[in-house]
């Protein structure tokens, strides 16, 4: 897709289910978000999506959906905070109305979900809880959700790796200057903290993390917090870790969680 905001190329992958070619159906879509370092043929080539969702499919478990996977290309999801990049305007006011346009998808919230790993699984969480309005229902799967200890502790060039593309300035700061305004525009638990909560229970909410993953904190201190404002959600806790093994059985429980809403 040709993007007039970025002036650049964004490339993404679809899968169209079975029948697609022969109906005149609009199906339910359904955006899925790499993680760090991936892009948008991680979830094919690494995920086994295609399998998956057939075969979800073909045994009832799910509805027929298009699956849209976009390349991330590290940005976080989010405009670059020196405005050179706007990364999340790109996805809402092109990306979505030119899949609208180009497929036969339903383009109410009520039949709009996303979902996403990591990176993606963050993006995925923050996208859905800042425009509720457009995405009814949000799996997110190991998300990158940190709490601030980890945030400033964080090894150095790990952090400043992470941020580059998104928030470069962040890159550098240390201690308690991580948590600056950049960082809480981007932050889950902000929005679950800030944001009106009637608005935040218009979105149906799964998310899981492994038990050896080192985001497992961030995602308990999510968990918390939904509780906190009483936020309707699903979440698990599985043996594993951060790895593709985990994220492959994760796949067909989001995806179901997401099918099931677009029935109610």
């Amino acid at each position: 897709m040709n993007s007039d905001l970025l002036k650049t190329e964004v490339k993404y992958s679809i899968y169209l289910p079975d029948g697609y070619d022969y109906s005149e159906r609009h199906y339910p879509v359904v955006y899925l978000l790499n993680g760090y370092t991936g892009d948008e043929t991680s979830w094919i080539e690494s995920g086994g999506m295609q399998q998956i969702v057939d075969r979800e499919i073909e045994q009832g478990n799910i509805q027929k959906m298009v699956i849209v996977m976009p390349d991330g290309d590290d940005r976080l999801y989010m405009n670059r905070t020196d405005d050179t990049y706007p990364y999340e305007d790109m996805f809402m006011k092109e990306l979505l109305p030119y899949i609208q346009n180009n497929y036969r998808v339903r383009k109410t919230k009520r039949y709009t979900g996303i979902s996403g790993l990591s990176m993606g699984g963050a993006g995925a969480l923050r996208l859905a809880l800042k425009y509720d309005q457009h995405f009814g229902a949000c799996a997110a799967y190991s998300s990158a959700i940190f709490t601030e200890e980890s945030v400033t502790s964080s090894d150095q060039e790990s952090m400043d790796g992470y941020i580059s593309k998104a928030m470069p300035d962040m890159v550098g700061t240390k201690g308690e200057k991580r948590l600056n305004k950049s960082y809480r525009e981007y932050d889950v638990l902000q929005w679950v903290k800030n944001k009106d909560p009637e608005l935040l229970k218009t979105v149906k909410i799964y998310f899981d993390c492994g038990d050896d993953d080192f985001l497992t904190l961030g995602n308990a201190q999510l968990h918390k917090e939904l509780v906190l404002r009483q936020i309707p959600h699903e979440y698990r806790v599985r043996d594993g870790a951060h790895t593709w093994p985990f994220w492959r059985e994760s796949l067909p429980v989001g995806l179901k969680f997401i099918s099931d809403s677009f029935w109610k």
